[in-house]
């Protein structure tokens, strides 16, 4: 089984103005509720393609309410924690031109609530998948991937890690299955700009000989660079396409290179899945759904 965790799930209300002035009445064209988080878009892309998976985290409130239901709707197991006070956060995402995202804070996560996500992990089992993506609340300890990888070390789980810098540099050692840094974040862990494959590379060995066994680094409309455990690297472009969405494109590749990798059990079919569910999203309003993915895969 393939399991999520957003430590920091949220409703994200999308609208749409044709002119939006700053100070101003403004007035929607377009609006919807999104059920957002790094962990629930890898959950939702995952059961899109067809892959079973339960999204574990912490809800709060009315707007916890409304989020859990919308992904039991949407055929998502969930085995949410909730928390006794606060509300799950709204994120207001304001498409006019450009991108303007209002992101709210949400609950804090007691000691306690994180001692009952600590019981869940420990019912993992050999061969599950453990999918650790975002940033960390405040009210959270900062190691708390760290932490939740060496509980699981030797336990034969993979796990698959999105977060940047030192989130991400602090679970290494622990031999993470993927890790999937874009490319700007592959430099601030090196203090570099990177521009050419090579570099990008060079970075990315430096990490699988820090402890990563996989590392897929997404590069916008440059495509994609995966080192295999193997020692081979494979480097993909992108398909032909309007790109529509930035939102969740990431987190789509790790939900479709995982959803390869547990099809094919092969790492040049993972990476091709996982460009093109990145690249479904990308081309679309929404999170990437099968048929789109399908219609990319053949263009690899």
């Amino acid at each position: 089984m393939v399991y999520t965790v957003t430590f920091n799930p949220a409703l994200d209300y999308v609208v749409r103005v044709e002119d939006f002035q700053p100070g101003e009445t403004n007035r929607t064209t377009s609006d919807e509720v999104q059920f957002g988080g790094k962990g629930i878009n890898v959950s939702t892309v995952l059961r899109n393609l067809g892959v079973d998976n339960v999204a574990l985290g912490f809800l709060a409130g009315f707007t916890g309410k409304g989020l859990e239901q919308g992904l039991r709707e949407m055929g998502i197991n969930t085995d949410f924690i909730w928390l006794e006070r606060g509300l799950t956060r709204i994120n207001v995402k304001i498409k006019a031109g450009q991108e303007t995202e209002i992101n709210g804070q949400g609950p804090d996560i007691s000691p306690a609530a994180l001692e009952q996500l600590f019981a869940k992990l420990d019912q993992l089992k050999e061969g599950d998948v453990l999918v650790l993506a975002g940033s960390i609340p405040k009210s959270l300890p900062d190691d708390i991937y760290q932490r939740i990888l060496q509980r699981l070390e030797g336990r034969g789980i993979l796990t698959a890690v999105d977060a940047t810098r030192d989130l991400l540099c602090a679970v290494l050692p622990y031999n993470p299955f993927l890790i999937k840094p874009n490319d700007r974040e592959l430099g601030e862990i090196f203090g570099r700009t990177l521009v050419t494959d090579g570099e990008i590379e060079d970075c990315a060995r430096q990490l699988q000989a820090r402890g990563a066994r996989n590392v897929l680094v997404s590069m916008a409309g440059a495509g994609s660079l995966l080192v295999d455990e193997t020692g081979k690297t494979h480097r993909l472009g992108v398909p032909k396409g309007t790109v529509r969405n930035s939102v969740g494109a990431g987190d789509s590749m790790v939900a479709g290179f995982l959803a390869g990798w547990l099809k094919e059990h092969d790492y040049a079919a993972a990476h091709r899945m996982g460009a093109a569910a990145g690249s479904a999203t990308a081309f679309s309003d929404g999170l990437a759904l099968a048929g789109d993915v399908k219609a990319l895969l053949e263009t690899f």
